[in-house]
């Protein structure tokens, strides 16, 4: 009975315990479960696929490759936001970073009356003193802010070429924003004149390397336009503008629609000023110009608030009178009208004054035809010469009676509109002023007529026949630089640019060479150019290094005194380390005895066509006196052995400017 007892018991514990044992199988197996789903849901849900769950009991393990150490984080708190984080278990690896990108180098530079700001992100590589140094000197009294931020990183392709670009552009903008990448330069610009503007997009068109893109915003003040004038013609020729201004740029395109629709064909231009008499300026012109229109012919003056129509010969009079007092009625208040219908002129008198005066292509001027008196005569020849050259004026105009009472007037005004023009000629008889020729001013017609109207008067009667030639242009009919190159070689020809021997001054012989090479270089405005001496392998290398460095300051001074703009010029000596010809010769010594002209081009890159491997300037290293050129724009030819043949000499497509031999620079 007790044995019985006890195995009953005891099987009911075995039971119990088998029983539990089950239990906490199904148990953990449905948490393992939860656990398992409810953690993959929710990297699911964050977008982290990339991760993996598995589970055992109570442990969830995270496996699987990371991108980073922030998605890895991520992952870990999505499966604790699930479970209990003590029971995750971190198997995740992380991928190897990649090279940490360059970041973008950029440079603002801002400049005004106060001094200059530079803002940006620079190579390590940048000398960042020098660069600020460089800005100090240029702001004079004002003062430089330093906000530039550097980075450990190689510099990008272009980044020296843009950023000493933007540096040397700096110069010559007192008010400016340069904004500087490696491969580009921008520019916004105020300039004194649109002349001036003309000048400098020039001139940086033609400094910028040669990859680097360049974006020019220049803007110039309005110039004050005093009287204000506009002169609107329509005859059998057809319409045109001899002078034309507006005020804004809403009134400029009014007045040239007006014109239009008046019969203007193709394109027309009207400049933007200050002075205008009244806002209703464009109001008035649109009235004048349809009128006149109406009328079927004639001119319409505004010279500030004075407003002069003049008809046709041969208008209709009952016409004449309605389009008169419609216009009067209609011309806003302060605008004055006079008209005039001229009368079909009578015959006039055999032998009828007039005078004439010609400006030939050369600046030679002649004065003939009639003056009233002695004293207008000597007038009209002191004008004409300070005008012009003195040398220049030939006076012949003989003294006549019966000239008009204003004759003078009408001459010294034909004089100053003269002066206007390239060439050309004025005429001037007792009911027109003529004007005729070629120009290389764009505004030319439009001043000649704003002076006609100011000494004549808005009623005056003048034609005006004035053409732009663009070769005439002072800033573009510049030559490039390689035409320069060309006509420097041209110049120099056999002859020799040559001193006093074992000196540096240059010999009275070459004094000639010098005024041609000044004449020629002031047409070429500002290109980068070097002009290097050579000497013979006489005498100590030193010596002749140093030598040959004189030579060519000697002729850039030469050209500076002659008023030169020479400030991109560079005077290098490279002594007897480039010879031409076989110095144990005489003739061979005389060759290498020479100043060369050699255009500044940007060095191509390695890898670009032009460029190879180990290429290398050999007389850059023997040449300690030159280190203050621009390793990066010189590029001289390589050194010839004494005696190499002619096929052995720089390529000319260098860029050097070398005369043949027996030219140069020599000791006489």
């Amino acid at each position: 009975m007790r044995l019985s007892s006890l195995v009953i018991t005891g099987g009911i514990f075995a039971a119990a315990g088998v029983l539990s044992l089950v239990t906490a199988n199904f148990a953990g197996n449905a948490v393992e479960r939860a656990s398992l789903t409810g953690v993959l849901s929710e990297l699911d849900s964050d977008g982290l696929t990339w991760a993996e769950v598995d589970t055992n009991g109570l442990q969830v393990f995270l496996f699987g490759t990371a991108p980073d150490e922030a998605a890895r984080f991520q992952a870990l708190s999505a499966a604790g936001r699930v479970v209990d984080a003590s029971r995750v278990i971190d198997q995740m690896l992380v991928e190897e970073p990649e090279a940490i990108a360059p970041p973008s180098f950029s440079v603002e530079i801002l400049r005004n009356d106060a001094g200059i700001s530079v803002i940006g992100l620079v190579p390590a590589s940048t000398d960042r003193d020098a660069l600020i140094e460089g800005f100090r000197s240029l702001s004079g009294d004002g003062q430089v802010m330093d906000l530039l931020e550097t980075a450990d990183f190689p510099e990008p392709d272009g980044w020296a070429d843009a950023l000493g670009f933007a540096s040397a552009a700096l110069k010559d903008l007192p008010r400016s924003k340069i904004s500087v990448a490696a491969d580009q330069v921008a520019i916004k610009a105020m300039t004194e004149s649109p002349e001036a503007r003309s000048r400098l997009e020039t001139a940086l068109s033609r400094r910028k390397p040669q990859d680097l893109r360049l974006a020019l915003d220049f803007s110039a003040p309005r110039p004050v336009i005093s009287p204000f004038t506009l002169r609107f013609a329509i005859d059998a020729d057809g319409a045109r503008f001899d002078a034309c201004s507006a005020d804004t740029e809403t009134g400029r395109d009014r007045i040239l629609r007006a014109a239009a629709q008046a019969g203007l064909e193709g394109k027309a231009s009207c400049r933007l000023g200050l002075g205008v008499p009244s806002r209703r300026w464009a109001d008035a012109v649109e009235i004048g110009i349809a009128k006149l229109a109406e009328l079927g012919g004639g001119t319409l003056t505004f010279s500030n608030a004075d407003v002069s129509l003049v008809a046709l010969e041969g208008t209709n009079q009952a016409l004449f009178d309605r389009v008169v007092g419609e216009l009067d009625a209609a011309l806003p208040d302060l605008f004055a009208l006079t008209a005039d219908l001229p009368k079909a002129p009578e015959a006039e008198p055999e032998g009828a004054p007039d005078f004439v005066a010609t400006l030939s292509p050369e600046g030679a001027v002649q004065l003939r035809g009639r003056l009233g008196t002695e004293q207008a005569r000597a007038t009209a020849d002191s004008f004409a010469r300070a005008l012009f050259s003195s040398e220049a004026v030939y006076t012949a105009a003989r003294v006549t009676e019966g000239v008009p009472g204003d004759w003078t007037v009408r001459v010294l005004a034909g004089l100053d509109a003269l002066a206007l023009l390239s060439h050309g000629a004025v005429t001037v008889t007792p009911d027109l002023v003529t004007v005729t020729g070629k120009t290389g001013n764009t505004e030319a017609s439009a001043q000649i007529a704003d002076l006609l109207v100011a000494k004549l008067g808005e009623a005056a009667a003048f034609e005006i026949d004035v053409e732009y030639v663009e070769a005439l242009d002072p800033v573009a009919g510049l030559p490039t630089p390689e035409e320069c190159e060309a006509m420097i070689v041209e110049i120099i020809g056999d002859r020799k640019i040559t001193f006093e021997p074992g000196s540096a001054r240059l010999d009275a012989s070459a004094e000639d060479i010098m005024d041609e090479l000044a004449d020629l270089l002031k047409q070429c405005g500002d290109i980068a150019l070097e002009i290097g001496g050579h000497t013979d392998s006489q005498g100590r290398e030193i010596m002749n290094q140093e030598l040959s460095r004189d030579r060519a300051q000697a002729v850039l001074d030469a050209l500076r005194a002659r008023r030169v703009p020479t400030r991109s010029y560079t005077a290098k000596g490279y002594g007897e380390t480039i010879p031409i010809a076989d110095n144990g010769t005489e003739e061979g010594r005389e060759a290498n005895r020479r100043i060369e002209f050699k255009l500044l081009k940007p060095e191509p890159e390695e890898g670009e066509e032009g460029a190879e491997p180990g290429d290398s300037d050999p007389a850059a290293d023997a040449d300690p006196v030159a280190a203050d050129a621009d390793p990066e724009t010189v590029d001289a030819p390589p050194a010839i052995e004494p005696g190499a043949p002619a096929e052995a000499q720089p390529d000319p497509e260098l860029g050097r400017i070398r005369p043949p031999k027996g030219r140069g620079t020599g000791d006489e």
